[in-house]
């Protein structure tokens, strides 16, 4: 129908990452969010993935406006491919994610003058829609829900929250929930990244109290402590406790640096002046200096991981360093952190990871209790889980089941699935287009699954290389096929082999030179087949085979 309200999920679902759904009704389309998602094991070469913006192409000229929850980046990662394939009239964000935003726009030479920030108390509309906020508590600070209303019902997404009642930052606005629910919901989308975890989440501050210990037991050795980036509260309590301390801070990593900035300019942290350069730090005394850095999941590139290697140019560990891993494994990383903290270990540093017996790190996400106030505040006819896998959607819709909310009104849904709303009833509707975008470098959408399974078969099999000259006008080969290979097998130690390949290379161009009408591709054709077939019964193994054939032709004097 064409005055329904629609609700379409563009990413976001069974997975943890990759955050984007619109609300439609009638000539308008608001978008919420545009993030990335970080590609695992397999993905071979991609550097984001991202939503499928093929619905938001086809309705160009309906949208409105992209709203932001917040600042990180599986919500504001994909904004500078978006805004390559479309044109956005406005974006709205809270303060922190419009700078984070505006950097990224910067980095990608992007000019776009249609950036604005947004705080609790703006309201917007776009035609029949009209959106207001309410501030969260997350990980970051300016993190909102967001209410959307249309002639057919209210939506509301949380965004990413968690309940912590002794925040680093401002408190959640539980009142204006409260009043929310009290005009009415119809549909609640609403985080699920924590909706395994029973109970209530570790409040931030005790975090704090957890840190400020180290610093009291330790006070004649250099601190180092890695965390995300992106958690501006965490680096906050970790400026204060320095300052507090009397220590120095050197920051490595360049999205810690960012962070930073920002933070300092936007008047999150503060004490700029202990901020000191690595060259400072090391001509400072132990007791005097913190080293803050990324490499808390043991990523490669990162500067503890470069620090643990001993490969940083500017800081080399000490026996008697204690390191800090503040933060907790995301789920596949767990392997990397060990080894960076193997690493660690046999340079002779003593090593602080959360555990239950040390409070070093918080999720900024709601676990079941949280979920369950959310609901009661809000008080929502329908509950659509969001920003999870499948089991932790699975398990949201069933506290909202145990919350009075019944089974047919709960959504668990996939990407490209879509909700139709009218006169406060919802129904599931057809589903759109919502494949994975691949990003390789700076190429985007280019990357099928058959470079993909190339890429893996050349991971593990290697490739072999085939090299003729031939004369195509005589039928003629006029040396022998040269063989050269990468992964696949070492040719000085596998001359035997070689001189087979490079056999049944040749036979094979003979015999395709004899018949009419042969041309380049029925040559590189039957290579690949008889070389196959060897390679595999002879190895076992299914190298990618490339035939580059070379049309000579010779001068007869």
């Amino acid at each position: 129908m064409p005055n329904e309200t629609k609700i379409i999920v563009l990413g976001g679902l069974g997975e943890v990452g990759k955050n984007m759904y619109c609300v439609m009704h009638g000539d308008a389309i608001v978008i919420i969010d545009s993030g990335i998602c970080f590609p695992e094991g397999g993905l071979l070469g991609i550097d984001y993935i991202l939503p499928d913006f093929t619905f938001l192409k086809q309705n160009q000229d309906k949208i409105k406006a992209l709203l932001i929850t917040h600042g990180h980046e599986d919500h504001i990662g994909g904004i500078p491919f978006l805004l390559q394939s479309l044109k956005i009239p406005a974006i709205y964000a809270p303060n922190q994610a419009k700078e984070l935003i505006a950097l990224k726009l910067e980095d990608k030479n992007i000019r776009y003058d249609n950036l604005y920030a947004y705080n609790d108390q703006t309201k917007l509309k776009f035609n029949k829609i009209e959106v207001e906020f309410f501030r969260t508590t997350h990980s970051i600070p300016d993190s909102h829900g967001i209410a959307l209303t249309t002639p057919d019902g209210t939506i509301v997404t949380t965004g990413d929250f968690k309940f912590d009642l002794t925040p680093i930052g401002p408190m959640a606005d539980l009142h204006k929930m409260a009043e929310i629910g009290k005009k009415g919901v119809d549909l609640l989308i609403s985080d699920s990244t924590n909706a395994l975890n029973e109970g209530m989440s570790s409040s931030e501050s005790k975090v704090d109290s957890a840190l400020n210990d180290i610093f009291e037991r330790y006070t004649t050795r250099r601190l180092i402590i890695a965390t995300f980036a992106s958690n501006i509260y965490r680096l906050k309590h970790i400026v204060e406790t320095c300052y507090k301390h009397g220590r120095k801070i050197c920051v490595f990593g360049r999205s810690m640096e960012n962070n930073i900035q920002i933070s300092l300019k936007g008047g999150y942290i503060n004490h700029k002046d202990i901020i000191i350069t690595p060259e400072e730090a090391n001509s400072l005394k132990p007791s005097e200096v913190t080293i803050l850095c990324t490499g808390s999941q043991g990523e490669p590139l990162a500067a503890l991981s470069r620090i643990a290697d001993g490969s940083h140019k500017q800081i080399k560990l000490r026996p008697d360093d204690i390191v800090v891993f503040s933060s907790s494994p995301i789920p596949g990383n767990a392997l990397s952190i060990g080894r960076t903290i193997n690493k660690l270990y046999l340079q002779g540093v003593k090593v602080f990871t959360n555990t239950s017996f040390s409070d070093i790190h918080t999720s900024g996400h709601a676990n079941i209790e949280e979920l369950k106030l959310m609901i009661r505040l809000l008080m929502p006819k329908y509950l659509m889980p969001f920003h999870g896998d499948y089991r932790m959607l699975k398990n949201h819709a069933n506290v909202g089941i145990e919350c009075g909310i019944p089974k047919d009104n709960t959504f668990v849904l996939k990407n490209g699935d879509t909700l139709s709303l009218k006169n406060h009833i919802i129904t599931k509707s057809d589903s759109i287009i919502a494949n994975d975008i691949y990003v390789d470098g700076n190429r985007l959408g280019e990357i099928n699954g058959a470079v993909l399974r190339d890429r893996k078969i050349m991971a593990s099999d290697g490739i072999l290389v085939v090299i003729a000259n031939i004369d195509i006008k005589n039928k003629e080969l006029l040396i022998k096929p040269n063989i050269t290979t990468r992964g696949f097998i070492l040719i000085n130690e596998n001359e035997v082999v070689i001189r087979k390949l490079e056999s049944i290379a040749a036979n094979s161009i003979n015999e395709k030179l004899k018949t009419p009408n042969c041309n380049f591709n029925d040559i590189k054709s039957q290579i690949t087949s008889d070389l196959f077939n060897y390679v595999y019964e002879t190895t076992g193994r299914k190298p990618i085979i490339l035939p580059i054939i070379l049309d000579i032709k010779r001068q007869i004097n």
